[in-house]
């Protein structure tokens, strides 16, 4: 009985696991039709792992796609442009609460002059009253001809003026006091993160301290700049309060974190209009009144731009949404802009055939998710899985297929082709066992010396009821003992030929040759492990394939031409190292003998040569007085193809299949199952 042991879900377990069974078999769709493990790998992680109830996890193309839509759904919600309008509506707003409150001012000292005082009031003589009043116009009429001279659509130079301006209202003045110092956070924020938190609110004493820090800075930098050692924990001692809980350990983190933001902040002057781009620049620049403070800010971007000249560039984003946005918000969303950039980065190499583990999970659950994080963490171990379950190795760089994985793969194989014969057809069985050769009949026999001993054990124990007609307990004899018949297998030799020539691919056909041969050498090693296979590949020439390399072979791109005379003369001299048994070839191909030997030099010749066909047929011939069988399997059917094949059966006596790829499969297993048995005589 399995143990199962449950725990509380903490968020970080998968839902569903993958199905081994399901990747394995993909691994092996794609190493039939490319021969590439670390390929079949990379694309079920592309694709996305198979789950146990049929559904697939994201993979690493829908990772990018999700991506792309979160990128898309961001420039699409954010209206940049609202950056500069916005300060210029707030200053407008501005304008406005002034002007109306003058005016509320003017009317309501008219209002007093023309009204009796309260009782008990101090009464001002007409002639005080007058002067004031008279002060009071004096004052308003200065102020509205100030702000007819401003201009919200020049927001920096407007921003000057009112640094100057005595305000009448208070509301307006409040309200510019906060559009100051907002503007000012946000600026001092747009070069180190947050720092303005630390500032007391941006007062003088801040701003004098932040100036203190920003030329302490430079003087860091340029020290990096001309080779020298910066002293950066004094640095940090003196001013490390600033960059709150998450400041940098090193000269190169703080180094990095200035350069990201200085790339955020071009990035942002770099998606505005040219107009716009030059007015936040004069807005930045008009938000402090400390001269100072600017100078070494400018200086600061002078430094990174000559450490980071590519972070000066600065990428552009196209926002085409609505919501409004103030300067640290904008920055915020290109920071998050230049977090899917780099996850882009990272995805794209992987979907071309880098490792999974080389995507950063953490950014990828910052950017889509803890979902997603998770699926990345699923996919970059799916290596590691394969290898503890002992279906593959890494050798070097790559990874190898372990004989357990390449068992697999051939048992996968053997699978799907028993699976479509129909289950009267022979050999329409899956057996896991290796036997040692001998098959259990259906029928019995009783016992004799030297019979395999598998009891049928009803007919055995009725046979000792009968003899001693008694009851309980049985009392057992050796002649009571029925066993089973068994059918002797006859040792056979075979060498597959297996097409390798560009058209078997370009025609569709290799696939279905590949699996069958993976197929057949797995039928070999669990039902007949005493019988022998050889592989042979072959397109211009012919050579020996391994059979621990099958799961690698691929056509020959390069290598057009068939040469059946030379894989039938390799085939030949395979088969002579084995003594008794049968001894036969299985050929497919689709094509006609368009290639021979000849002299120890290659003749190709296309259409094919009577000489190439004549020296196929010669070793057709030689086959033939060796008693080997060659079997036939086309994949094609052209008359020249036919006339051929036939001559080779009239030679050889051996048997032709013309078949599909689909077919292919059935054809063969089924007749090796078919004529495999001879029954031993009992």
């Amino acid at each position: 009985m399995a143990n199962l042991r449950y725990s509380r879900w903490d968020g970080t377990q998968p839902v569903f696991d993958f199905d081994e069974g399901a990747v394995v078999g993909e691994l092996s769709d794609h190493l039939l039709s490319s021969g590439d493990l670390n390929s079949a790998i990379h694309n079920i992680q592309r694709r996305g792992l198979p789950g146990q109830f049929g559904e697939r996890g994201p993979g690493i193309q829908q990772l990018l796609q999700d991506l792309l839509n979160v990128r898309q759904q961001t420039l699409s919600q954010y209206d940049l442009s609202s950056l500069v309008t916005g300060i210029k509506e707030r200053l407008e707003q501005i304008v406005e609460l002034e002007r109306d409150g003058i005016s509320r001012q003017v009317d309501a000292a008219r209002s007093r002059m023309d009204q009796a005082p309260p009782e008990g009031a101090a009464e001002l003589d007409p002639a005080t009253m007058e002067r004031l009043f008279a002060d009071l116009k004096r004052r308003a009429s200065r102020n509205l001809s100030l702000l007819d001279g401003v201009r919200p659509d020049d927001p920096a130079e407007a921003l000057r003026q009112f640094r100057d301006y005595e305000f009448m209202d208070v509301a307006a003045r409040d309200e510019f006091d906060e559009l100051l110092r907002s503007l000012q956070r946000q600026v001092a924020d747009s070069f180190v993160k947050d720092v303005s938190e630390s500032l007391e609110g941006m007062s003088p004493q801040g701003l004098h301290a932040m100036e203190e820090m920003v030329r302490d800075l430079n003087r860091l930098l340029e020290q990096r700049i001309r080779d020298e050692e910066p002293d950066f924990q004094a640095f940090m001692d003196r001013h490390g309060a600033m960059f709150g809980p998450d400041a940098p350990h090193d000269m190169d983190e703080l180094a990095d974190l200035l350069e990201h933001r200085m790339a955020q902040a071009r990035s942002l002057l770099a998606s505005l209009s040219s107009e716009q781009s030059a007015q936040l620049e004069e807005l930045m620049r008009a938000a402090f009144d400390t001269p100072g403070l600017w100078g070494e800010i400018t200086r600061l971007m002078e430094n990174l731009d000559y450490l980071s000249p590519l972070a000066s560039l600065g990428k552009d984003y196209a926002f085409i949404g609505d919501d409004a946005l103030d300067l640290s918000s904008a920055l915020d969303q290109l920071d998050q802009l230049h977090r899917m950039d780099t996850l882009e980065r990272q995805l794209r190499r992987t979907e071309q055939g880098a490792e999974a583990d080389e995507v950063d999970p953490a950014l990828v659950r910052t950017v889509l998710g803890e979902d997603a994080g998770r699926a990345l963490l699923q996919l970059a171990g799916l290596t590691d899985y394969l290898e503890q379950a002992g279906h593959i190795k890494r050798d070097g760089q790559r990874f190898e297929l372990t004989p357990k994985g390449t068992r697999k793969i051939g048992q996968r194989a053997l699978q799907e082709i028993f699976a479509d014969i129909k289950l009267d057809r022979a050999g329409g069985h899956h057996v896991d066992a290796t036997g040692a050769g001998i098959e259990q009949a259906d029928d019995t026999k009783m016992y004799e010396f030297g019979d395999t001993f598998a009891p049928h054990l009803q007919k055995t124990i009725m046979n000792a009821v009968m003899r001693e007609h008694a009851g309980t307990p049985v009392r057992m004899q050796p002649e009571d003992f029925e066993v089973y018949r068994t059918e002797n297998l006859a040792q056979s030799s075979t060498v597959l030929m297996l097409d390798l020539s560009l058209s078997m691919a370009m025609r569709g056909n290799f696939t279905a040759a590949k699996k069958v041969a993976l197929a057949l050498d797995s039928l070999i090693r669990h039902r007949f492990p005493h019988d022998r296979l050889q592989i042979i590949g072959f397109s211009t020439y012919a050579r020996e394939v391994k059979t621990d390399r099958l799961p690698y072979l691929s056509w020959d791109e390069f290598d057009p031409y068939t040469n059946i005379q030379h894989g039938l003369a390799l085939a030949q001299k395979l088969l002579s190292r084995f003594t008794g048994g049968t001894k036969q070839i299985v050929m497919i191909s689709d094509g006609e003998p368009t290639a021979h030997m000849e002299g120890g030099e290659t003749f190709l010749q296309y259409p094919p040569s009577p000489r190439t066909i004549r020296a196929t047929l010669g070793e057709v011939k030689r086959c033939t007085q060796q008693n080997i069988v060659i079997n036939t399997f086309m994949l094609d059917s052209n008359s020249h193809l036919v006339g051929f094949i036939d001559q080779m059966t009239r030679i050889n006596r051996g048997r032709v299949f013309y078949t599909t790829p689909e077919q292919l499969g059935q054809y063969i297993l089924v007749d090796y199952l078919d004529h495999r048995h001879r029954k031993m005589v009992a």
